[in-house]
């Protein structure tokens, strides 16, 4: 039989917001996201993942390449299309955040409760209050069994993972350059890897 792919949303396609659209797509997802820029299209297709947006003839950047608060219309408008996109979403993630200001509330408790049950909403702006209802801080929460996880520092969570990986990655390189029976300095000049960071 077949199993069917995973369907991820990104709401926000700043770093974090491609990061994670990068890291669905490895993982095999099917990716759609969306951002107030338009210019992030480009970047998002370019990941592999398909573009969703409001159209509009507002301008939504800052000079600093930012995105603006937006009108009372835009805002009709994008929640329409959020209600229309997250009901069919297995993982959505947040991370729309406006410097200085507090997170906008982009997914709503009726869009929380139209998830399927097991569905999973990771929020990474709750650190300025969250972009959806029902998360908080540093919890884990579940909403008629949609799980929304609420970590305020994400970095902070990875680095004994990161650790780990980055230790076992230079104990792999440094055991080609050992014989392991004679426990001295070998190096296999022939050797692909050594051949490659040689200087």
């Amino acid at each position: 039989g077949t199993i069917t792919p995973a369907k991820y949303f990104i709401i926000g396609a700043g770093v974090a917001g491609l990061q994670a659209i990068a890291t669905a797509k490895r993982l095999g997802a099917v990716v759609s996201a969306t951002d107030l820029r338009l210019a992030s299209n480009e970047q998002v297709e370019s990941l592999g993942a398909k573009f969703v947006f409001v159209e509009s003839d507002e301008n939504l950047e800052t000079e600093g390449g930012y995105a603006k608060e937006v009108s009372d219309d835009y805002k009709k408008k994008q929640e329409e299309l959020m209600k229309q996109t997250v009901k069919n979403q297995d993982v959505v993630i947040t991370t729309a955040l406006i410097p200085g200001k507090k997170a906008p509330l982009i997914i709503r408790e009726e869009m929380v409760l139209s998830m399927k049950p097991g569905s999973v909403i990771c929020d990474l702006a709750t650190s300025q209050g969250g972009n959806v209802a029902f998360s908080e801080r540093d919890k884990v929460i579940e909403k008629n069994g949609v799980k929304i996880i609420g970590y305020s520092n994400y970095a902070s969570r990875t680095a004994y993972s990161a650790s780990g990986l980055l230790a076992k990655n230079i104990i792999n390189f440094l055991s080609l350059l050992v014989d392991k029976e004679k426990k001295s300095l070998k190096i296999d000049f022939e050797d692909e890897i050594i051949k490659g960071v040689r200087i």
